[in-house]
């Protein structure tokens, strides 16, 4: 079976009219893409510079967060020698430490008025508060 020639023809010429047609889609899609490119590229650079904006914010705050432990290290340094300063000390030799262990002695407020220097109501407070140590 031999077509004619007026088939062949119509046969060929659909097949280029769709090869034509899926040549204009395809120019039509890459006419988009600078367009689309341009789009994407412009995203980018936003997102680039939100992003750089949070690093400096997280770096700034990191700056802050060591400062920030570099001034409580120097404060805890400094409670921790006052504390070794203290423990040193002969707690015998305070008066206040002095008036505790004697109340809890049994002392009166005559004997730390006496022997710790301290004034009246000061013994009176100090009878008050450690005296009750020993009930």
């Amino acid at each position: 079976m031999a077509m004619n020639e007026p088939s062949l023809l119509l046969l060929l010429g659909s097949v280029m009219g769709l090869i034509v047609a899926a040549l204009i889609v395809l120019f039509a899609q890459v006419r988009r893409l600078p367009g689309e490119l341009q789009q994407q590229a412009e995203l980018q650079r936003v997102r680039q510079e939100q992003l750089s904006r949070d690093l400096a914010t997280f770096q700034q705050g990191s700056i802050r967060m060591g400062e920030e432990l570099t001034s409580l290290r120097l404060q805890l340094k400094r409670l921790e020698d006052k504390q070794l300063k203290l423990e040193t000390q002969d707690p015998q030799s305070l008066p206040y430490s002095q008036a505790a262990r004697l109340v809890g002695m049994g002392a009166s407020i005559e004997d730390l008025t006496q022997s710790c220097g301290l004034s009246k109501s000061e013994a009176e407070l100090f009878v008050k508060l450690h005296g009750t140590r020993r009930n």
